[in-house]
This record gives structure tokens, sequence and C-alpha cells, in this order.
């Protein structure tokens, strides 16, 4: 496993929700090109969209900003930054509250903050947030192969019936 990575994309966007879109659409090609499965791309595109929603809706307070967005490709793995350089938050306050909500009969109950972060945790395998002058959410996904194909015969070894 190399810690260097094969290639960087970078991608800069306002802070506004009309352009979340084009980061889910970015990760998606990216990881599409990489041979990530369907469904672990799925799971990349909402990540990130929770992610630079947060930023959206956190970092700038609805004045101009802007997100970067920063793919850094390796041979087993796809590394997410998304860095907004708006308004921190206490990381650990709001990790404190991360976490499955209870099943209760009233609205009232659902957490108001919090799920999103629970949400990239759940979707991605390694999340990490720091909160210093801005944020910054590093996301990984590890690309998996299908246990199934390499206990596969190749279709020329199976036995004919002529």
């Amino acid at each position: 496993m190399s810690n260097q990575p094969i290639d960087l994309v970078n991608l800069t966007i306002p802070a506004k929700p009309d352009y979340v879109g084009i980061a889910r659409l970015a990760v998606s090609g990216i990881a599409n090109r990489m041979g990530f499965s369907y469904d672990d791309i799925e799971d990349l595109k909402l990540a990130v969209a929770e992610a630079c929603t947060n930023a959206v809706d956190h970092a700038y307070c609805g004045g101009d900003g802007e997100i970067v967005l920063s793919c850094n490709i390796f041979e087993n793995r796809l590394e997410i930054k998304v860095v907004d350089h708006g308004h921190s938050f206490d990381v650990s306050e709001v990790e404190s509250r991360t976490g499955p909500i209870s099943i209760e009969p009233t609205m009232n109950a659902l957490r108001e903050r919090g799920l999103g972060l629970y949400l990239m945790r759940t979707l991605m395998d390694q999340v990490d947030i720091k909160g210093d002058n801005g944020v910054i959410v590093t996301m990984t996904k590890f690309i998996r192969k299908d246990v199934v194909e390499s206990h596969v015969e190749s279709p020329t070894s199976y036995p004919t019936n002529r």
C-alpha cells in the first residue's frame, strides 16, 4: 500500500447549494475511473454532498465563500478532503452528539445536528474532521474487490460436455 497518491484532483466551487452537485459528479467520475462498485460510488457521492452541504449551511452564514474539494487518488483508495475557510466549530462537542437516532414517537426527539457526520462515518471507511481556521473533512474509501472473483475459476477451466 503506497502512501504517495497516483494523482491529485482539486476542484474549487462557490459555497452555494447549486454547486454541491458538481462536487458529487466529480467524485463519481473519479471513483468510476478507479473501479469502485456502483454502491461505493453512491456512498461516496452522498458523503461528499453531506460534507459540502455542511460547509454551505454553516461555514459562511450566507456570505460569499468557497469550498475546496481535493481527491487524492491512491492505488487502493480514494482520499477526499472538503475544506472551507469559514466559521469553525467545536468538533468534539458535535461528535459527542453524533450517532444513530433512537426511535421516538415525536419529531422533537430527532437530533437537530450531527446526523450528517454520522452518515459520513457510516458511508466511508475513515473520516477525520478538524475545526481550526475553517473546517477540513477528510474521508477515505478503500476499493473492495469482490471476494467471489478471487475464487472463481476462469471459464476455460470448466469441463465441457462436448
